[in-house]
């Protein structure tokens, strides 16, 4: 098969296509042949040499794919050969094949066509887990989420809006990303934006992908019992706060990656989604958001895209 290779470590240019092995399916895998695969943040730190995959996993970037069953492992007993899916990957996604344990994979919601599920899976298990398991976000409470122009936020607005919370989003491009308050980080101070759109009270839940130079700033944000999920560190990670804010709001700071999770959590977080997320998409109220597609020779190009911070929503790669 096909597959893009990181030959160094390095820029766009060291993701080249080449011919590789197969992959091999275990017992508890499905060997799925892949429609698209989505970009994700990671995969551009993999590509610098700072995000090496798991222990076991593709050596191959690319975290979500969809595609079609080619195989099943002995002990597999939900999927059959045929069955379209999608799933969440540990690596291995930017090639024609990909083997993934069973258990981190998902139906088609009705109403999405193949390609465009391919930019769900990593998106919807990462807020979930995050916004819903860990922080514990509720009907009724205000919700910040960083970057609300990237895959992450573009399905966290849908997703928190659709679950009865009030959204306001840091972003660029403020005007089409459907969250009730839209604060263009580039012109605004955020904190004192918050704090007016929530009559000095700040909010009850934030998603940061942005770390150390959003720090003080977001447990500014926060309500009392605020919650705070770091999920990245575009902006650094090495940082001091003030404790003094910290402790009298009763604020809990948490981190997240989805990634070094073991199986059996990702398939936790995966049943979840299914159970949870996938009635929204089913009915239209949560949508992926797609960007751009590029030919998987093309991934080079991709990077520079998403690296360009000039995308709203998922970039593909359809082999």
């Amino acid at each position: 098969m096909k597959a893009v290779v990181i030959t160094t470590a390095g820029g766009p240019e060291v993701l080249q296509l080449q011919q590789v092995d197969d992959p091999e399916i275990k017992d508890d895998e499905v060997l799925i042949k892949v429609e698209a695969t989505a970009l994700n943040r990671a995969d551009t730190v993999q590509r610098k040499g700072y995000y090496p995959p798991p222990k076991g996993a593709s050596p191959y970037p690319g975290l979500e794919c969809s595609g079609t069953v080619l195989a099943v492992g002995n002990h597999v007993s939900r999927w059959k050969v045929g069955d379209q899916v999608c799933a969440l990957l540990s690596g291995g996604g930017y090639a024609e094949k990909v083997a993934v344990p069973a258990g981190h994979v998902l139906p088609i919601p009705p109403g999405v066509s193949l390609k465009d599920v391919a930019g769900l899976p990593q998106v919807a298990c990462t807020v979930w887990s995050t916004v819903f398991m860990m922080s514990r976000l509720w009907a009724g409470e205000t919700f910040l989420v960083h970057g609300g122009s990237s895959g992450i936020g573009t399905f966290a607005i849908q997703i928190a809006k659709d679950k009865g919370a009030t959204v306001l989003v840091t972003a660029a491009f403020c005007k089409k990303l459907g969250a009730h308050v839209c604060i263009n980080y580039k012109t605004e101070d955020f904190v004192a934006r918050v704090k007016e759109e929530t009559g000095g009270k700040g909010v009850d839940v934030i998603l940061d992908c942005i770390g150390a130079s959003y720090l003080q700033r977001n447990l500014d944000s926060l309500n009392f019992d605020g919650r705070l999920c770091i999920i990245g560190f575009q902006g650094g990670a090495v940082t001091e706060i003030k404790l003094n804010t910290l402790l009298p709001k009763r604020l809990t700071v948490q981190g997240a990656v989805l990634r070094p999770r073991s199986q059996e959590n990702k398939a936790m977080v995966v049943s979840e989604v299914e159970k949870n997320v996938w009635p929204a998409v089913a009915t239209g109220k949560v949508k992926p958001i797609i960007y751009k597609s590029f030919p998987l020779s093309e991934a080079g190009e991709a990077h520079r895209l998403m690296e360009s911070n000039e995308h709203i929503g998922k970039i593909l790669l359809v082999p």
